[in-house]
């Protein structure tokens, strides 16, 4: 046990409440412990990262096969937008009851339940298609069942990675994660491609049962405790609806995550231009071979592996708004480059670096929030955050998917370069972005100054 000191002063929070100081805590509940107080921490990291790795792949390839099935199949839009909905809008909902989950239930226990009933769900598909049967409700229940486990284990890996990783490590840690998924994104089309080819659809069906077993195996090595409520006093009690009203309203009395979830909502969804629209571009302006399109999304997702290496090596500034600032300007210009490249070269050039500065933004938010929110609130907090990745993407699709239909694609790159310029420069001057941003630096100073000394003593 880890009890604090008795004469201990209150610890204070980025939103300049008072954390309290009575309740003890042991090595598996303290998340933000220093790598000698909390042995093991390496051999659960990678425990959880491997077999968080493992299912990923299954379900990757999942993604794939189950879109080029639709595609091939039916040749329709209506069913590959209604496999979207499938697959995005369950997520949503559920994240934010997920989120309540992951702060009243042990985490790890929630990651594995999810996982072994997306498992079970797909495991279910196959047989059925194996026995003859291969109706479009069933491929779209799947979607469904597959996306609401994804709502339930996105805020609780999210919320587990701190309760694992010291603090200190958390940067370096959130960045293998990134370069790992990044690699996936290299690894899985290829590898989806020759077994859909070579086998069929169920065949990679079944490799994703397995693979979910190798990573629930793997997280039942890791003994992970659940999180002491600090934020009840010892014998309370609250309801399921009042966590849930407690989770929306500290996001919304809490200056910083307020702003910094609408920040990247706003930049997410004018993110989509030189994501997803940059394909569009290529056929368009480059021509329709095959090979440019491959090369595009080769360049951005290796940029984004070497990202995500280069801030686990390096772990980043130690002022994280900066470097959120500095990316989120970094995708303005670079949008604007790529809507003016005349270049086919260039063009992949500029698709490269955005991917570069993909997890310096992504990444760093994330721990950015790991590190402020307190941990009986992560789970909470990264199912609101689930709402944003899930819901902006289609969102910014549904706005500038039909203005493509109308306008050139550099234009909308363009104009989405200039528009993330202009939310920039309004959040980080407006009052509020102010705010934020001053309350992060008082955090930084309470964490920088020497044991037994206060924050107005430091230097």
């Amino acid at each position: 046990m880890i009890p604090p000191a008795p004469d201990a002063d209150p610890t204070p929070t980025v939103d300049g409440t008072q954390a309290p100081t009575g309740a003890a805590l042991t090595l598996d509940e303290a998340p933000g412990l220093t790598e000698p107080d909390k042995p093991g921490w390496r051999r659960d990291a990678t425990l959880f990262l491997g077999g968080q790795t493992i299912s990923l792949f299954g379900s990757m390839l999942v993604q794939y096969a189950i879109m080029w099935h639709l595609t091939l199949e039916t040749k329709s839009g209506s069913v590959l937008a209604l496999a979207a909905v499938f697959g995005f809008l369950p997520q949503a909902v559920v994240s934010v009851f997920a989120g309540v989950w992951a702060d009243r239930l042990n985490r790890k226990v929630m990651i594995m339940a999810a996982d072994a009933s997306i498992a079970l769900t797909t495991l279910a598909l196959a047989l059925l298609m194996v026995a003859g049967s291969d109706d479009l409700w069933l491929i779209y229940a799947t979607l469904a069942v597959r996306s609401i486990g994804a709502g339930i284990q996105t805020p609780a890996v999210a919320a587990l990675i701190p309760q694992l990783v010291p603090t200190a490590k958390l940067m370096r840690v959130n960045g293998i994660n990134g370069s790992i998924q990044a690699a996936m994104m290299l690894l899985a089309p290829a590898v989806a491609a020759g077994v859909y080819a070579s086998a069929s659809i169920v065949a990679i069906f079944f490799i994703d049962v397995v693979t979910a077993a190798i990573g629930i195996g793997l997280l039942a090595l890791i003994h992970v405790s659940r999180v002491v409520r600090a934020d009840l006093a010892p014998g309370e009690k609250l309801g399921y609806f009042d966590d849930l009203v407690d989770g929306l309203r500290y996001v919304h009395r809490h200056p910083f995550v307020r702003w910094l979830l609408g920040f990247y909502a706003v930049v997410f969804v004018l993110a989509v231009a030189p994501s997803n629209l940059t394909p569009l571009m290529v056929v368009r302006t480059f021509g329709e071979e095959v090979w440019k399109l491959t090369a595009t999304e080769l360049a951005f997702s290796i940029g984004m592996t070497l990202g995500g290496v280069l801030l686990a090596a390096w772990g980043g500034l130690k002022n994280r708004m900066a470097m959120i600032v500095g990316a989120t300007f970094a995708f303005g210009g670079l949008s604007i480059a790529m809507g003016l490249s005349t270049n086919m070269w260039v063009f992949f050039g500029f698709m490269f670096l955005v991917g570069l500065v993909v997890p310096f933004f992504s990444t760093t938010s994330m721990t950015l929030l790991q590190e402020t929110v307190e941990p009986e609130r992560h789970g909470r907090v990264f199912g609101i955050v689930g709402i944003v990745m899930a819901l902006a993407m289609p969102f910014g699709m549904a706005v500038l998917g039909p203005l493509a239909d109308r306008f050139r694609v550099e234009s909308l790159l363009i104009a989405a370069g200039g528009l993330t310029l202009v939310v920039l420069a309004v959040a980080v001057l407006a009052p509020s972005g102010r705010r934020a941003m001053q309350a992060v630096r008082a955090s930084d100073t309470v964490s920088d100054a020497p044991a037994g000394q206060s924050s107005s003593d430091a230097p």
